[in-house]
Order: structure tokens, then sequence, then C-alpha cells
């Protein structure tokens, strides 16, 4: 198991996206990539980071950025809640947990005072040349996209000098 390191290449992987879409990430190269890691579709919290995401989606692109959502959720249930919100970026199905599992978002977390596994809220910053620069883990989705567009706006400048 590869353990992700910021400044060090994320390996290639490849998931199902809505639209019928297979996104690999070496198939991305010169983008700045996004993706977000959230426990459940249509819930409250899950529901108000992609509308962030999605509301803000114009000004990521300005800055060659690509954003994706991930979760353990079908690619049914992913095209009926991208749907419902409108989101103007792909939803990765991960029901085997193989994302997952790479960028280590699988914790335990207290359910109603029952452990269970789940996904902890977390954000991938991926540069275009497919270095992680960043990563948020444990998100509060108050503040969190305004957060992550001015880190993308940050890599941007330095990469450019």
């Amino acid at each position: 198991m590869t353990e992700l390191t910021i400044g060090k290449a994320v390996p290639d992987f490849e998931a199902a996206a809505t639209g019928d879409k297979i996104i690999k990430l070496s198939r991305l190269a010169g983008k700045n990539i996004v993706i977000y890691f959230y426990p459940k579709d249509s819930t409250p919290g899950c529901t108000r980071e992609g509308q962030d995401f999605r509301d803000n989606h114009n000004k990521f692109k300005r800055q060659k950025c690509l954003i994706f959502g991930v979760s353990r959720d079908s690619l049914k249930s992913h095209e009926n809640f991208k749907a419902k919100q409108s989101f103007t970026f792909d939803l990765l199905s991960d029901k085997d947990e193989k994302l997952c599992e790479l960028f280590a978002v699988i914790k335990f977390k207290n359910m109603y005072g029952k452990k269970v596994r789940g996904i902890e809220r977390s954000t991938f910053l991926i540069d275009a040349d497919g270095i992680l620069q960043h990563e948020w883990r444990g998100v509060k989705v108050e503040g969190h996209v305004v957060a992550v567009l001015e880190r993308v706006k940050a890599l941007n400048k330095q990469k450019s000098i």
C-alpha cells in the first residue's frame, strides 16, 4: 500500500464517474485537480459542500483546475445527486474503496453510539504534474471551498514564477 506524501507523485488510478466516464489520473496531466471525499450523497453536509464547489466551479476552471467528488455511493446515486444539485463537475464512485484506501480517508466514527467505518471528509490538491501539493483532513464545510480555491491560486502563482 503506497502512502501519499505531499511533494510526491500520486500513483495513477482510474475510477468510474458520472456521465459514463472513466477518470484516469494520468490522462489529466496539465491540469490541477481537486479531489474531495465526502461520506454520502444527498446528506446535508455533503450537499452543502458539493453546492459550494458547484458555486465556485468557474473560478476553479479559470485556474485550470478540475474538481471531482468521491464517495462510496453507486453511480446511479451519484447521477441522481449530481442532477438534483446541478453539479457542474463529475462524481467518482468508489464502491470497492480503492481510492479511499489510496488517500487513507476511511476512519472509524461514532454514529449514534456505535463505531462505524466511514469516509472522513477530506480534500486533496494535485498539481498539473501529478504531485500531491496539499491535503485537508477532517474538513468542516463552512469556508472550506474558498480555502481550497486560494491554495489553487497560490499554487498557480508559484508555478508561474
